[in-house]
């Protein structure tokens, strides 16, 4: 949920296991499917996809050159992972290449939503699958407050509007709906997001939105 560099390194996957889990189920990968992660920052979503596609390939690709540094640096295990800067209106990548593309919390960064999803379309294959996951969207009252604190311009678009995205795109079968946080709530809430545990537990009840659709 925002952040520094460093923090949205090493605090994304406890943050958001509990949100990603349940898309990964949805997503059926294959052994040998081509996975693309969009905004993988520290690549901790890149290496769990990895270890699911075992004779397949995962590339994280994320804008900031110091978060794919520190992707490279944890992954050096992994043979079938890559890491690549770029952002997502021009992903470095040929077409028709991807079964899946996943983007878990990073769309409402992107400057142009609808370039990026017109891209993610470009380099996926026939039949491949496009999945927005976010925690910030307009039908989430308990996020707007996020708006003022992310330290760069943020796009608080509704349900709606992300579905229209990738109909736009191309995307047949586009689907919305929300993957509600089941994980506990600490008994107090110290941090900045949220005013206090019954407004974080409010949020974690309306859920997360995700947005699939497929080529």
């Amino acid at each position: 949920m925002g952040g520094g560099g460093a923090r949205r390194g090493e605090g994304m996957e406890q943050d958001h296991l509990p949100i990603t889990l349940p898309v990964l189920e949805k997503m059926r990968l294959g052994a040998t499917d081509n996975v693309l992660d969009v905004g993988c920052g520290a690549g901790w979503l890149s290496r769990r996809l990895a270890k699911l596609v075992p004779q397949g390939r995962v590339v994280g690709m994320d804008i900031s050159d110091e978060m794919i540094r520190h992707a490279r640096r944890a992954s050096v295990d992994f043979e079938n992972l890559m890491f690549v800067t770029g952002e997502v209106a021009e992903i470095p990548w040929q077409p028709n290449f991807f079964s899946h593309a996943i983007s878990v919390e990073s769309s409402y960064y992107w400057p142009d939503p609808a370039a990026g999803i017109r891209d993610i379309f470009r380099v996926l294959q026939e039949g491949g699958s496009a999945w927005i996951l976010i925690n910030y969207y307009r039908d989430n009252e308990h996020c707007h407050q996020w708006g003022d604190l992310l330290a760069v311009e943020t796009h608080l678009l509704s349900a709606q509007e992300w579905a229209e995205h990738l109909c736009a795109a191309g995307f047949q079968n586009v689907t919305r709906e929300r993957i509600v946080d089941l994980s506990p709530s600490p008994e107090v809430y110290t941090g900045r997001w949220f005013r206090d545990v019954e407004h974080l537990r409010a949020f974690k009840a309306e859920g997360a939105l995700l947005v699939c659709g497929t080529k």
